[in-house]
């Protein structure tokens, strides 16, 4: 068994160990944040989130709980809303008791920060071959577009359920992602795929992708053709919170990169990509989410905690 607390921290250490930007990078950023802390006004550092000293992503959080509760068996899924909670709460009633319920992707403050981990895709970019003030300049441009899009949401929704239920509730996004970019990475560097057409089987052969696939939402080619030479094969859209920005894919062509590895693409982003002669591989969303939560839930699991998958999440375990 954990704590929440314990829980939290592990999640959080894996996920920087994991970050495109290297440890040392990952400390340059947080001392950044804390120089940019010590010239707040007095009043402006009462607005401030404390946890960033800690924890560099600011969609990964305790929502609702107290840290030192002892967790025995989670409920992890991809999105968890007030749905989830009340199954998580008759599944307590029937004696299934659950004491966490983990969900990738973030609800209440951990939603409202998502647009303030897009800064590590300035790094991604950087080392795809983008020079860092071009990807910076763009980038800024996009950081601003998606916290002004997720500025209206609902966000406490689910914490507020949570609250009402008194069942602890976390959010692991950025530092699962990472995991999810770690792996891919290794695996494209170790496997050197030729064409397009080795990509996209590379990543069937992973079981989160491969059970996608018989779901019927498996790696697609969004651009390009699998007979194609693949290039330069970067996951460069894999982590950082979400979609870039759409200009950078001229740059990225600029810089030598051949095919791109994401999650998802918007409609926008594929014609961009296309226009730029990039190959552009959709890997799959939920079946990456899965992956990246799966390497966490097995060290989770080591730990004597049960799991219980829910909300889409494809549990497999290494």
């Amino acid at each position: 068994m954990m704590t929440l607390q314990e829980i939290y921290e592990l999640g959080i250490k894996l996920g920087m160990k994991a970050d495109p930007r290297g440890l040392t990078g990952v400390e340059k950023a947080m001392a950044r944040t804390k120089k940019e802390f010590t010239e707040l006004s007095e009043k402006n550092k009462e607005e401030f989130d404390p946890e960033v000293f800690n924890n560099p992503y600011a969609d990964s959080r305790i929502l609702f709980g107290d840290p030192t509760t002892t967790v025995k068996r989670i409920m992890a899924g991809i999105d968890i809303g007030t749905g989830e909670m009340v199954l998580a709460d008759r599944l307590s009633e029937k004696g299934e008791k659950i004491d966490l319920v983990l969900s990738h992707h973030p609800e209440g403050g951990a939603l409202a920060g998502l647009a303030d981990v897009m800064h590590i895709q300035i790094d991604l970019h950087e080392q795809a071959g983008v020079p860092v003030n071009v990807a910076e300049s763009l980038l800024d441009k996009r950081i601003s577009e998606v916290r002004r899009r997720f500025w209206p949401l609902n966000h406490f929704q689910a914490v507020d359920a949570a609250k009402l239920l008194n069942i602890p509730l976390m959010s692991m996004h950025t530092a699962t992602d990472n995991l999810v970019y770690s792996f891919l990475k290794k695996l494209i560097d170790a496997k050197n795929p030729e064409t397009v057409g080795d990509v996209l089987r590379l990543l069937k052969e992973i079981p989160e992708y491969k059970e996608a696939v018989r779901q019927g939402v498996g790696p697609m080619l969004f651009t390009g053709s699998e007979k194609r030479r693949a290039g330069k094969v970067v996951p460069i859209e894999i982590t950082g919170g979400t979609e870039g920005s759409k200009e950078l894919y001229e740059k990225m062509s600029q810089a030598g990169v051949g095919t791109i590895v994401a999650m998802h693409a918007s409609e926008e982003h594929r014609t961009e990509a296309e226009k730029h002669h990039l190959n552009l591989v959709i890997a799959g969303h939920i079946s990456s989410d899965s992956l990246g939560m799966n390497l966490l839930l097995d060290e989770i699991e080591k730990r004597g905690v049960s799991i219980l998958p829910c909300s889409g999440l494809i549990r497999v375990k290494r």
